[in-house]
């Protein structure tokens, strides 16, 4: 643990983004209504790449249905991947369910108070454990989220990518100076306000902001240079034909995706290969006879390192084996009374655009 004193400037920084924070910070969000570890926990890892506006409806529909760790680790991954869908990054929610699977066996549905343990449970991260330890348990925890890193490069005017390990190790050290013994929960809460409301990404608020006059990126004129910025590539570009299965009964045909990779365990439309044929694909691995066929417009998706071109295929089809039946991972979903099921964005919006009637 650091010394305060090791940083002559730690005390006033503390004292000005907390009287910020009494006067203008949120404190509305409804995870701070009650912040106990379990909603703390929850928002944390929503809030991961996520903004505070997107994440409010979904944290209060998932908190209605699973208003405890002990409910979701009983709930079924279907389940919570559907009151996930739209989200995003989809490992989230699976990493939820499993890490509450594990307090409730290993700690009785008890919140670990420790961030060794914190840190070893899935999908959470140095910076998220100190969060919730912080905000719930008001424990001593420095915590560098993209806010914080914002914030703390800006004020110090640290060049280069903050995702490099030697600009990485130099914030921590700060962050942990600049981390108060008390209040911790309260100061925590306000620095990553101020950076989510006013030291923002594009179009920072630099006169609203109480550390203005001590910033070194202010002073020098150019807040938006810092944090410094990583390397760009070219997005990568893949293509996938998502065949888009009718049968008679207005039910359309989906297959779980694989638990790893793009969204693992989710519910999606089966993908035909581009070096196979649309009908006789359909008829060897579903069992299906295609009665007609229609391409649908290229559907874009971005994911963060790559763009998807969706090239749907919608078809009308009659079982004509038993391979569609037999399978475990497949599933006719009902688009007039849809079942509680994860499915990725583009998969409700093809859904959303079925070019066949019911029945036909």
């Amino acid at each position: 643990m650091s010394d305060s004193n090791d940083w002559p400037e730690a005390e006033s920084f503390r004292r000005k983004l907390l009287r910020w924070y009494r006067r203008r910070g949120r404190r509305d969000l409804p995870w701070k209504r009650v912040p106990t570890p379990y909603r703390v926990w929850v928002s944390e890892i929503m809030l991961q790449q996520t903004q505070v506006a997107t994440v409010i409806p979904y944290f209060e529909r998932f908190l209605q249905r699973f208003p405890g760790v002990n409910s979701l680790a009983s709930a079924p991954l279907d389940e919570v991947l559907h009151h996930w869908s739209g989200l995003g990054y989809y490992a989230r929610a699976r990493h939820l369910h499993r890490t509450a699977r594990f307090i409730v066996q290993r700690w009785d549905g008890v919140f670990p108070k420790r961030i060794e343990e914190l840190v070893a449970l899935p999908g959470i991260g140095r910076s998220t454990a100190g969060a919730i330890l912080a905000l719930a348990f008001d424990q001593r925890h420095p915590i560098l989220d993209g806010n914080v890193k914002r914030v703390l490069t800006r004020f110090c005017a640290i060049a280069g990518d903050p995702g490099r390990t030697s600009v990485q190790h130099r914030l921590w050290a700060i962050a942990d100076q600049l981390t108060p013994e008390r209040d911790a929960a309260c100061y925590t809460q306000a620095i990553m306000d101020l950076g989510a409301t006013v030291c923002t990404r594009a179009n920072p608020q630099c006169p609203r902001c109480p550390l203005s006059n001590d910033c070194k990126a202010y002073a020098l004129g150019r807040p938006e240079d810092f944090p410094g910025r990583r390397e760009t590539k070219s997005l990568l570009v893949r293509r996938a034909l998502f065949a888009i299965l009718q049968n008679p009964a207005g039910e359309v045909l989906l297959q779980r995706r694989p638990p790893a990779g793009v969204w693992g365990g989710l519910w999606a439309f089966p993908e035909c290969p581009a070096a196979e044929v649309f009908s006789p694909w359909c008829a060897r691995e579903f069992g299906l006879e295609v009665l007609d066929q229609k391409n649908g417009e290229i559907l874009h998706h971005s994911f963060s390192h790559f763009r998807l071109d969706i090239a749907p295929v919608f078809a009308r089809v009659r079982v004509s084996g038993r391979g569609v039946m037999e399978a475990t991972d497949t599933l006719w979903y009902n688009v007039i009374s849809p079942p509680a099921v994860g499915l990725a964005a583009p998969v409700r919006s093809l859904l959303s655009r079925l070019c066949f009637k019911v029945n036909g």
